[in-house]
This record gives C-alpha cells, structure tokens and sequence, in this order.
C-alpha cells in the first residue's frame, strides 16, 4: 500500500506551518506559569487503502503549566487534547473517535533529584524515537504507535526523569518508567466470556500488562548526541490466547542525532518481540531523519 499526505494552511504561502505548533504565555507571576499551544492541521491522504483515503484534518490543543512549591520543590503538568475535523456534526464516530486526549498528567520537580509524574505521558521508547519523528506526518510508523505498550502515548506511565545525573555529569540524561496494567475481556484458558477486567478496558492491540522500561541519552558535545531505551511488559491474558505470541512484550531501540550549524541528522535502531501487530512475532526496523 503506498500512502501519500498532503497538508496545507489557511494562509497561502504557509504550507511549512500547518505542521508546527504555536504558542502563548498566558500567565507568569509569583512562581505559577501557565502556556497554551496548538495548530490546525488541514490533511489529506490518498491512498490506494480505502480505509485510509480521504480527509485526515484535525485541531490540537493544549495547556502546560507549573507552579513553584518552595525552593526545591516545582509541580508541573500537562493536557493536550485533538479534535478530529473530519467527523460529520452529528456525532457518527462509528470509523472514529471524534476527538480524544492525547497526553494528561501531572508531577513534581525536585531540581537535581529529578522529577516524577504519573499520568498520560509518552513512553521511554519514544525519548529516542523522537529524534527520528521529525516530519509533519508519518514517522518511525513500523513499531511507534499510541497505546501499544511504551513505544508512544500511553495510559499509566509514572515516569522518573534526571537530567545532567543528579548534577554530576552535564548531558547525561536517564529515566526510569513503570506501566500499569490495561487489560480487555476476561479469557480463562481458551474461554471468553467477555467480560471486561478493568474499568478501561481496550481492544487487544491496545491492551498491555505491568511493564517497565528505562532510557539514557547523552549530549557530547558539538551537536552530537546518543541514547537508547528498553521496555518489558508483560502481555494481557487475551493478547496471549488470541495470538499464541509469547508471555512478555519487549522492546529496545539505540538512536544517533547531529542537531548543529542548521544540519539536523537522526538515525535509530528497534526491535520488538510481540509488540508490533502485524502477526509477526519480532520485528526489526530503522528510521533516519535528514534536515537543513
């Protein structure tokens, strides 16, 4: 299947920006900040994938904000909401949902101890696909995706992030990551009796068990950058009923990125092992990213 996107602007002569974000201050004082951001995305796929043809437009908007404790102590948070355009006015979201939380969550900030939030969030694995998802649409697509373990955003992630080592090492970055359980129906043995386990219970590409992952990147200088990350988590009881895949999820990637002199150059490696759902049971995949 070959898939091709357009998206363009309201303004002629800025097609570049339909896929930037903006953003505005909206309150700075005594310690509290508060930012708005968002973009409209006018888009269009052609593809021979009916399922995929036709208008992708979208609306995203979100807030970020924190709040100053005392001297050591920062809490901050995040909300980031799209609005699907393309949905008709009177609610069908029979293909899709019409619009849906993309990040949500909130934390504290202990300055050189690090920092520790719970909600939303995007998975450790994406701290170095990131650097290879750099254009307006698609990226690092093979395995990166919301909802599938800790490859993208997630439901359940209480993350723990340093930056610089506790202040010793300057460049060096890591983080911890632990998700809880998203599970679907009820299977017991080869039996379904559909009976949903949780109180957010999913379909099986998005469900996933008890999982860690961890990430480090260091920043050595001149532009030069390197970084890798690991997840492990185990799969649902349907997950593992329903495609024979094995007991655990796992996933780890190793990524490159020069970012000086207006070059931008990216590459990573992943591989995953029953994570990735395209009835394969490990999947190895490479994305680069060049810009100027």
């Amino acid at each position: 299947m070959k898939k091709f996107a357009v998206a363009v602007t309201a303004v002629a002569g800025a097609v570049m920006a339909a896929g930037m974000a903006n953003a505005a201050e909206i309150y700075n004082k005594d310690g509290n900040k508060l930012d708005l951001y968002g973009k409209v995305d006018g888009l269009h796929y052609f593809s021979s994938n009916k399922n995929k043809d036709g208008d992708k437009s979208y609306m995203r908007l979100g807030f970020k904000g924190e709040t100053q404790i005392n001297e050591q102590v920062t809490g901050y948070g995040q909300w980031e909401y799209q609005i699907n355009t393309n949905r008709p006015e009177d609610g069908d979201t029979s293909n899709s949902p019409q619009s849906y939380t993309r990040l949500a969550f909130a934390g504290l900030s202990f300055g050189n101890a690090g920092s520790i939030d719970y909600g939303r969030n995007y998975g450790v694995l994406y701290d170095i696909g990131a650097w290879t998802d750099m254009l307006p649409e698609f990226g690092n697509d093979s395995y990166e995706n919301s909802d599938n373990f800790m490859t993208g955003r997630a439901n359940g992630l209480l993350t723990y992030r340093n930056n610089g080592f506790f202040g010793l090492v300057d460049g060096l970055n890591f983080a911890l990551q632990y998700q809880g359980k998203n599970d679907g129906n009820n299977w017991k043995g080869d039996t379904w009796d559909g009976t949903p386990l949780s109180n957010n219970s999913r379909k099986i590409a998005g469900q996933n068990g008890d999982g860690f992952g961890l990430s480090a990147t260091y920043d050595a200088g001149m532009g030069i950058s390197a970084g890798a990350a690991y997840t492990n988590s185990n799969r649902t009881s349907e997950q593992k009923y329903r495609d024979d895949g094995g007991n655990k999820a796992e996933a780890w990637t190793a990524g490159l990125k020069y970012d000086a002199n207006d070059v931008y150059l990216a590459a990573n490696y992943t591989q995953t092992r029953n994570m990735t759902w395209f009835n394969i049971a490990d999947n190895s995949r490479m994305s680069a990213y060049v810009d100027y």
